[in-house]
């Protein structure tokens, strides 16, 4: 098990139990969005409001702690940072996986044509999991 306070420190975080508890959450699930975190820190704290949720996640994106995972046509979800890769969501029940794959096959493809300068990549793949091919 991971010790969330030690991490938050590492990354110039204050710990607070209510950051404590959004790295654990994500560590357990993976990918959340606000309203499932909401949810979930309302279990342990019942005046926490969505304004503090906002606020700590915010927080953590800035320090590169958390990423943003934008989905189309659905709400951000957000991860524990860790190395660059992509995701696969599910158009029917809408599980995210990570997935690794080298993706410098496309940016030397754009980079030969056109000038445009690329500062991050981001790829979300839609599609059916597994289950929901069933």
């Amino acid at each position: 098990m991971m010790n969330s306070s030690l991490l938050l420190k590492e990354y110039n975080l204050k710990v607070t139990p209510q950051r404590v508890a959004i790295v654990e959450e994500l560590y357990s699930n993976g990918h959340m969005n606000i309203d499932e975190l909401y949810k979930k820190l309302l279990e342990k704290f019942p005046s926490i409001s969505l304004a503090t949720i906002y606020k700590n996640v915010n927080a953590m994106v800035e320090k590169v702690f958390l990423n943003e995972v934008k989905i189309p046509e659905a709400k951000s979800v957000y991860e524990l940072a860790k190395e660059e890769h992509s995701h696969l969501v599910c158009s029917s029940c809408g599980k995210i996986e990570d997935i690794t794959i080298d993706t410098s096959i496309l940016q030397s493809s754009i980079k030969e044509e056109s000038a445009f300068q690329i500062q991050n990549v981001d790829v979300v793949f839609s599609g059916l999991c597994k289950s929901c091919q069933k």
